[in-house]
């Protein structure tokens, strides 16, 4: 049986750290879906139709790696994929507190989804995609911190 995993969130927009778990994540599983999934909580600073476009040419050469949007709940949309596992980077305490409530829910709405977390590698922890919205929202560089060129966004994003 294959392994498949996704690996959610809301990815506005997708980061260095996002990108090294997404590649530390396919020598563990067999096929990996990013899944961008909407947050009702917050509102997105980068079209998710722009960022899938972004993340499914960054690993364009690796078929085993695959980009979706979806709505609802993501212990709904693994079942809906075959994913039996759910991806998950961890950069603290607090990550790990959020992360661990959230996998319970999941594991109570889909009992065979197993959540794996990855530790993030030292020198990507600090980086979070608000903080790179609030330096790029008031015309600061965050190139240092994205897998892509922002040139890669349409104009009226920038």
């Amino acid at each position: 049986m294959k392994r498949i995993a996704i690996f959610p969130g809301s990815f506005d927009p997708f980061t260095n750290g996002h990108f090294d778990v997404v590649q530390r994540g396919a020598e563990l599983f067999d096929n990996i879906i990013i899944a961008l999934g909407n947050n009702s909580s917050k509102n997105r600073y980068f079209p998710v139709e722009d960022m899938v476009a972004i993340i499914e040419d960054l690993f364009k050469d690796n078929s085993r790696i695959s980009v979706q949007a979806y709505k609802g709940l993501t212990a709904d949309f693994a079942k809906e994929v075959g994913a039996r596992f759910l991806l998950r980077g961890l950069r603290n305490t607090t990550d790990f507190e959020y992360e661990n409530t959230i996998a319970q829910a999941n594991r109570h709405v889909n009992p065979d989804l197993e959540t794996v977390f990855l530790i993030t590698s030292p020198k990507l922890a600090a980086i979070n995609s608000s903080i790179i919205r609030e330096i790029h929202r008031f015309g600061g560089n965050v190139q240092d911190f994205i897998p892509f060129r922002l040139s890669a966004l349409p104009a009226k994003n920038l």
